[in-house]
């Protein structure tokens, strides 16, 4: 994990890579969890029989399951001694261009693009722009690639 002091300090990194989250691994829990909550039990992630006979050979995770660990991925990746809270802002553009087979491992790749300091009436922090890029354990096309806005206030 990278520290940071100040938000300052990491504003300084624009255009570098920051840094890389350990491997994580999707399990056929995380996922049947994922669709319990956003009621969407698509056979191709909760049946494992059926996923089995499927385009894949097994069940596979939700896109937005993938990209709904980026602010884990964050957090795992670096910290700012300085900043009190993290909030997402939003995102620019999200593309999930390889599937993520039950039991794959996972990490984000995180780069800063921009950041800018906010105004005044939005607080004291700043509104980093990332892109990040979801990798697959020994393949070479990621799982997904998506820029977002993450606001981190002092």
């Amino acid at each position: 994990m990278r520290t940071f002091n100040t938000l300052v300090d990491l504003a300084a990194c624009v255009g570098q890579d920051v840094g890389v989250s350990p491997w994580h691994t999707i399990t056929q829990t995380q996922i049947d969890a994922f669709a319990a909550a956003t009621l969407d039990s698509q056979w191709i992630h909760v049946d494992p029989v059926r996923a089995k006979e499927g385009p894949f050979q097994s069940t596979i995770a939700h896109g937005f399951l993938t990209l709904s660990l980026l602010p884990h991925c964050l957090a795992q990746t670096m910290q700012v001694l300085e900043a009190s809270t993290t909030i997402n802002y939003g995102l620019n553009k999200v593309r999930f261009t390889s599937v993520v087979p039950v039991n794959a491992q996972l990490r984000a790749r995180f780069h800063l693009a921009a950041a800018q300091a906010l105004l005044p009436h939005e607080g004291r922090g700043y509104a980093l722009t990332w892109d990040v890029t979801f990798e697959l354990n020994a393949q070479d096309k990621p799982a997904c690639v998506a820029q977002c806005i993450v606001r981190h206030y002092t």
